[in-house]
């Protein structure tokens, strides 16, 4: 089956976009896998479907499969260009949207500078809830936050949890660049207490309003930038009394500025959204 696509980026954080709506897809795990591999495939972190929605007063419907061929609820980076290619390709003639995911509405807005900005709704912190099991464990308090002990590759690391419709782990480094993401990434994405896995962030203070930023995503790897992950640092930082809002993160692909309130307050995600090409591949 010969489909056509669309190979995109959010700060090297790279997508093959589908369109759904004009085309049937229905995909197995290992199609997903074939189209995502980067040797014999499109190659991509994560492929973006867009679909037509069935709620009223939503616009899309989006859809995200990791590398590996699994879905995933959520995609900061991924719902930018969503965003860009829903315009590009006259499918709405909105600049601000309200587009459904695994995990809830989203509304994300194209601004006039050409970035994107996402309204990606309230962090979860509950740790059931992200979901994280910590019975048993003993956390320490850091400002707001409370921080949870776990073992990883013998030595003991302080994470804080979070949920941005999917899971985070974030831990403070001295030096974003030296930290042992390849190493500890896989074990701290499959701990077992993580029901769900985990995205692992490692997030380096520069200052009170600059982070730097390595994520290790769930099913894909390290990836040049994760939009969800840089939201879920920013809210750890902001909530552990180390940062301010809004906060500029600086990921190996490109800079993300996060904006959160505190509290109940949405998570606002700004950055950029590139096509890099378009083909048809058969699957």
């Amino acid at each position: 089956m010969k489909i056509k696509f669309t190979k995109m980026h959010g700060a090297g954080n790279d997508f093959v976009v589908l369109d759904a709506i004009h085309q049937d897809i229905a995909f197995t795990p290992a199609q997903w896998q074939a189209l995502g591999d980067r040797r014999f495939g499109v190659g991509a972190d994560q492929m973006l479907v867009i679909e037509k929605s069935q709620t009223p007063g939503v616009d899309f419907r989006y859809r995200i499969f990791n590398a590996d061929g699994g879905e995933v609820e959520q995609c900061g980076n991924g719902a930018r260009a969503f965003v860009k290619f829903v315009i590009d390709k006259g499918l709405t003639d909105k600049r601000a949207i309200r587009v459904e995911t695994m995990s809830g509405i989203i509304e994300p807005t194209m601004q006039d500078d050409g970035r994107i900005t996402v309204d990606m709704g309230a962090p979860v912190l509950a740790p059931a809830q992200v979901p994280f099991d910590a019975a048993g464990l003993h956390a320490v308090a850091q400002g707001e936050d409370r921080l949870w002990p776990l073992e990883i590759n013998g030595k003991t690391v302080l994470f804080s949890t979070v949920s941005m419709g999917n899971p985070h782990a974030v831990q403070v480094v001295d030096d974003a660049d030296a930290a042992p993401v390849e190493q500890d990434g896989p074990a701290i994405e499959h701990h077992p207490r993580f029901p769900r896995r985990v995205n692992a962030g490692f997030m380096q203070v520069i200052d009170r309003r600059h982070v730097k930023l390595r994520v290790f995503e769930r099913g894909a790897g390290e990836t040049l930038a994760c939009g969800t992950g840089a939201c879920a640092a920013v809210v750890a930082g902001i909530r552990r009394g180390l940062l301010d809002s809004p906060v500029a993160v600086a990921t190996r692909g490109g800079d993300l500025s996060i904006a959160w309130d505190g509290g109940s307050s949405h998570v606002m995600l700004t950055g950029p959204a590139v096509t890099v090409f378009e083909g048809e591949i058969d699957i």
